[in-house]
């Protein structure tokens, strides 16, 4: 709730350690963003568990960071085994494609930041099922046609967050690249390793490694499609707290 500070936080504050309060307090409490970091930490997640189905099923193929996949294209041109051209082209096409419709829904959505964010991520829901849909149709392991479809479907969802992500603009939560997290990180100076600007650049990291291990061990362990159903129910979780969020008038929206 936005405005609210925790039993917990008052009492780290009472004993003398506000540094704890003030790193926690942008995540669950921000006036600015409300309840955006936490979505968008979920997203992340979301955005590790995607990749690992397009890296490990579908060709050695990214769907949602375009700088790797831009390379892959380049090593699948070159000849080098493994990397599938047709893959990773369609998740390039579905990703500006995404992106095309992002840049139609901030229009759409007229500045009001939670309406942007509950529309882009109705839609995203909607294309994680047709992918879910569409593995459980063709089963395992997929063909040629599937992977690109599959490819397509996913880097078309992951546009579309990254278009609306970017328009949110909540500090150090890109939710589909860690390039500048990771140098944020390292190279800027902060006051305390507990500062909030520290403290959520890490959940970030986190967040997107916990989604790319689960993925993993789904994809692994399991199947692909199981991946994908997580996938699926993860940003339909995020779509309904969107929309309840959307509902409600403060001062972050």
């Amino acid at each position: 709730m936005i405005g609210v500070v925790s039993p917990s936080s008052s009492r780290d504050t009472a004993t003398g350690d506000p540094r704890s309060a003030s790193a926690w307090r942008p995540l669950i409490a921000d006036e600015r963003d409300g309840p955006l970091p936490a979505l968008l930490l979920a997203l992340t997640v979301l955005t590790g568990v995607v990749d690992a189905v397009s890296i490990l099923t579908l060709g050695r193929v990214f769907v949602a960071n375009m700088t790797g996949n831009i390379v892959f294209v380049g090593f699948a041109i070159g000849g080098a085994p493994g990397f599938s051209l047709s893959a990773s082209l369609a998740a390039l096409g579905g990703f500006l494609l995404g992106a095309f419709a992002g840049g139609r829904a901030i229009l759409a959505a007229d500045r009001w930041r939670g309406v942007l964010l509950r529309d882009a991520v109705g839609v995203e829901a909607g294309l994680l099922v047709a992918a879910l849909v569409l593995a459980i149709a063709t089963g395992t392991p997929f063909s040629e046609a599937t992977r690109d479809v599959l490819a397509a479907l996913l880097a078309t969802a992951m546009g579309l967050q990254n278009t609306v992500v970017r328009k949110l603009a909540v500090p150090d939560l890109t939710t589909t690249v860690l390039t500048m997290t990771l140098t944020g990180i390292a190279a800027d100076r902060h006051e305390s390793a507990r500062s909030p600007v520290v403290v959520r650049r890490l959940l970030a990291v986190a967040a997107m490694l916990t989604g790319a291990i689960v993925g993993a061990l789904l994809v692994v362990g399991v199947s692909a499609v199981a991946a994908l159903a997580l996938a699926a129910g993860l940003v339909a979780a995020v779509s309904a707290a969107a929309t309840l969020a959307a509902r409600r008038p403060a001062a972050w929206q």
